[in-house]
């Protein structure tokens, strides 16, 4: 699929005082055992198709890179939002997981990992130049780097201030 590159230098306007990134993936230890592999790696696919109808579940977007370590990279509103798909019996994650830790967790043919990191929007600095709309302004909004944003040193202080702005009129 063909995407639109802009050129020119962007940046990202989250709009919002965090973001909740997580990556997640898993790594084929044992590649001979193709087929444990191919299992595992099959649970995420619905679960991206599932959050990608139910904007309400909270994942902004995502990317994912594939090869013997995995890597998805997915953008979500609050912790809260994560956890709370996480823990839904109805959607599809936890039984994919019950299977892998009753089946495949402790052989060491599959590894799984993830990180979670809640990132304050006075923390959040991004460049994009001469690429289509990606990772977090792809998430969020994607703006042209303009007068003030030039730099990464003017993009974070930037970020700091609307911060700022966003706490001070939820706080009036």
């Amino acid at each position: 699929m063909e995407q639109e590159v802009f050129p020119g230098r962007f940046t990202a306007e989250t709009g919002r005082e965090s973001v909740t990134v997580f990556l997640i993936g898993m790594r084929a230890n044992r590649w001979w055992k193709l087929g444990t592999v191919l299992r595992v790696a099959s649970a995420m696919p619905p679960m991206l198709r599932y959050l990608a109808t139910r904007p309400e579940a909270g994942m902004l977007d995502f990317h994912q890179w594939l090869g013997r370590t995995t890597l998805l990279v997915s953008y979500w509103e609050s912790p809260e939002h994560l956890m709370r798909f996480a823990a839904d019996r109805e959607a599809p994650h936890l039984e994919p997981w019950r299977r892998f830790m009753t089946s495949v967790a402790g052989t060491g043919d599959v590894g799984v990992w993830h990180e979670t990191y809640q990132v304050p929007a006075a923390g959040i600095e991004t460049v994009y130049s001469g690429m289509p709309r990606f990772g977090l302004a792809r998430a969020t909004g994607h703006v042209p780097v303009g007068p003030g944003t030039a730099t990464a040193r003017q993009r974070l202080r930037a970020s700091g201030d609307r911060a700022a702005g966003n706490r001070a009129g939820t706080e009036a």
